[in-house]
């Protein structure tokens, strides 16, 4: 992997019980070992489980509750997928205006596997192109989007993934989506 120098970079990472772990935890240390500060954000305070697949995982701690969260506050955005997860997101109206004050504001969203939908159920994917979880695809299409089978895919400001096993690739594009996003809000202030 190359290396991205992402100091200082804060990095909300929006999620809910039912996450799959490795789409969170694997993402999130690289996030942290390039120097990123990482807020989990979820709709309640405490704890939320991951998913291993099909069966529960462990939990780890939120570190702001949903509803308290400003977009202002952060510099990118990343999602985590899991079936649960997503589906419980996508129709919550925080997450939905988070993900499109970052959009409108042209800061990085990185996300995989299940995580479209709350691009989907926010309104964000018509005209772009990006890849999911294969059993999504017919939501993006239908909201307008453009589907793609590819281990990541990159279209302006987000980057997508399809499952856990494109997490390294996932993890690279993310990163330089990300320093890129760093080197454009450095030029801004």
């Amino acid at each position: 992997m190359a290396q991205h120098e992402l100091n200082g970079l804060r990095v909300a990472i929006l999620a809910t019980n039912g996450f799959e772990e490795a789409e969170l935890l694997e993402p999130r240390a690289a996030l942290e070992k390039a120097g990123a500060q990482i807020s989990v954000i979820a709709p309640k305070g405490g704890k939320i489980y991951g998913m291993k697949h099909h069966d529960k995982a462990g939990e780890i701690y939120v570190n702001q509750e949903l509803a308290h969260a400003s977009p202002e506050e952060f510099d990118a955005v990343m999602l985590p997928g899991g079936a649960l997860n997503a589906d419980a997101l996508r129709v919550e109206k925080h997450a939905q205006d988070f993900v499109t004050r970052m959009d409108t504001s042209g800061r990085p969203i990185a996300f995989i596997c299940h995580a479209p939908w709350l691009l989907v159920s926010a309104g964000l994917v018509k005209g772009r192109t990006l890849t999911s979880y294969h059993t999504i695809q017919d939501d993006i299409r239908n909201a307008g989007g453009k589907w793609v089978d590819e281990q990541v895919v990159r279209d302006r400001n987000w980057v997508s993934s399809r499952q856990p096993s494109d997490i390294p690739a996932f993890n690279e594009a993310m990163m330089a989506l990300f320093a890129g996003g760093k080197a454009r809000a450095r030029s801004a202030s």
